[in-house]
Formats: structure tokens, sequence, C-alpha cells
């Protein structure tokens, strides 16, 4: 019975850092990437999808993704997406292409970014610490109905804690890089 809620608080937590990663993947750095672009939908024939199922996103150098939609007519809807957007992108459209330049960071707003980045961090560590609660108040719950001893319970406490500290080390691990990165001039 521990052995599950050990379990399912460690795929809990696991999840909570891989969903870390994914917002943190759409916080720009002064590089181009592809997974800049992955949160975006596109208006497809009344459905909305992403874009990396319409287009070809693709890298041109450091400071410049290029998207080749697979289809003429989707090239209007495509740069409508990206300018509605929250990235503050302007797309130029050449034929088919659309290259979107990636502006050099400011000072300034590479520290507001570090903000952002940190706010994510320790959302993420609540939520690892919120796993953590329930996972005690299960175990509470397993002594008051006697299917577990003091000791037993104990023990299990320890567990998920040194299971929080592995989780909330992984989240800063995570935040350092994503930082040094932001800072990287």
């Amino acid at each position: 019975m521990i052995k599950e809620i050990l379990q399912d608080a460690g795929v809990r937590m696991d999840k909570s850092i891989e969903s870390l990663r994914q917002s943190l993947s759409k916080v720009r750095t002064g590089r181009a990437h592809p997974s800049l672009l992955d949160h975006l939908v596109v208006d497809y024939y009344g459905s909305d999808v992403p874009i990396s199922q319409v287009a070809n996103v693709g890298v041109e150098d450091a400071r410049t993704l290029t998207i080749t939609p697979w289809e003429k007519p989707m090239v209007q809807p495509i740069e409508k997406a990206i300018m509605k957007s929250d990235l503050g992108l302007n797309p130029a459209t050449a034929g088919t292409v659309i290259r979107i330049p990636l502006p050099p960071l400011t000072e300034e707003t590479r520290r507001g970014l570090v903000k952002v980045v940190r706010n994510d961090g320790e959302a993420a560590k609540v939520a690892i610490r919120n796993i953590r609660r329930d996972a005690n108040s299960d175990f509470k719950d397993l002594l008051k109905e006697k299917e577990i001893s003091e000791d037993e319970e104990r023990k299990a406490q320890d567990d998920i804690q040194k299971l929080t500290d592995t989780h909330v080390a992984a989240v800063d691990k995570v935040l350092e890089t994503k930082e040094s990165e932001l800072m990287e001039i």
C-alpha cells in the first residue's frame, strides 16, 4: 500500500517537472529554436491545429526561424497566429516561406524573463510539495484505519520527503540551466 502511494507521488512529481520544462521551452532565449512555436495553433479549415502539423518549422541561422507551409493558403493563417501570440515576433513572408527574425534581448528583458522563469519554478515546487502533502495524508489515513503501524508511517513520511527533496533539486537544476541560457549574450 505504501509502495503504491510512493510510486504514484513519484510519477506525479515527474509530471510536474516535465510540465515546467514545457513551459520554460516557450520562454525564448537569444537563440532561434523551433520549440518556440510549439504552443501556437493555426486555424486549419475550421479546426485549430499546432503549426508543426501544417508546416515545416526550421532554423535558418542563430536568430531566424523559417516556416514552410505544406499548402500555400496556410501562409496567411500562420502569420496571423504568430502575430497574435504573446511572443512579440514579426514574421516576414517571401512567397511561401515565412521568416521570423528574433530580436536580440536587452539586459532588462533578460532580467524580466529570469523572474518569469523563477515564478514558474516556484509553482512547480509548490505542486511537488502539494503532492507530498497528499501522500502524507494518505499515510495518516492508513494509520487511522490501522492498516500500517506508526513506525511504517514515519518511514513512509521519510521516504516521501526524500522523493520531494530529489524532485525539488531537479527543478532547481532545470531553473539554473534556463537562467544561464537567458543571461548568456
